[in-house]
């Protein structure tokens, strides 16, 4: 009988250690496991990948506004802008500022130059050129405006207000040799009509 019970506790002994080693077994390797999934994580969350996405901003272009704005200068903008929030940038118009010849839906580009005439500019331009005729403004001039000029059709009133568009304003009268289609005859002929800037 006493060697029955022995086997008894010998065997309710071997039991125990048992499930405690089988716990502990399942314990440590619960443990390896987050460590592993930590190890491999880390990596993704710092991974190029996953940091390009915020350090990729757009792009800032940068713009001449001069003339009769209250603050003119080199100015910050972004893909999209347009002219209107370039002003506004700038201060706003100044009280002798000519906003009837500023297109403020145009969207703006690197590089860009805008001039805002100061009010009677034009008007001053005519009595030196001893004209009544007004001339045309070639950077604020629409399609229609354009053709009306001698030897300039449909095609080259487009390729002027695409180059206007893309390049910014004419600063010279050479600017016009860039157009598709113009060459210096034209420009000759077409000096006495239009004004730049």
């Amino acid at each position: 009988m006493l060697d029955l019970v022995k086997k008894a506790g010998i065997f309710i002994v071997a039991a125990s250690v048992m499930v405690l080693f089988l716990f502990l077994s399942k314990d440590k390797s619960s443990k390896v496991d987050n460590t592993l999934h930590q190890v491999h994580s880390s990596p993704i969350e710092n991974s190029p990948e996953n940091t390009e996405g915020d350090s990729q901003e757009p792009e800032s272009i940068f713009i001449d506004i001069k003339g009769e704005v209250n603050q003119p200068g080199v100015i910050e903008a972004a893909p999209g802008d347009r002219v209107h929030d370039m002003v506004q940038k700038a201060g706003g118009f100044t009280v002798d500022a000519d906003q009837t010849q500023v297109n403020l839906a145009q969207k703006v580009h690197d590089e860009m130059s805008i001039l805002v005439p100061e009010i009677g500019e034009q008007a001053e331009g005519q009595q030196s050129n001893g004209s009544n005729t007004e001339k045309v403004k070639l950077n604020y001039a629409s399609k229609e405006e354009i053709e009306t000029l001698s030897g300039i059709g449909p095609s080259k009133a487009e390729a002027i207000i695409a180059y206007r568009e893309e390049n910014g304003y004419f600063q010279s009268y050479e600017d016009l040799l860039n157009v598709s289609g113009i060459g210096e005859k034209t420009i000759e002929q077409l000096q006495e009509y239009i004004q730049i800037p």
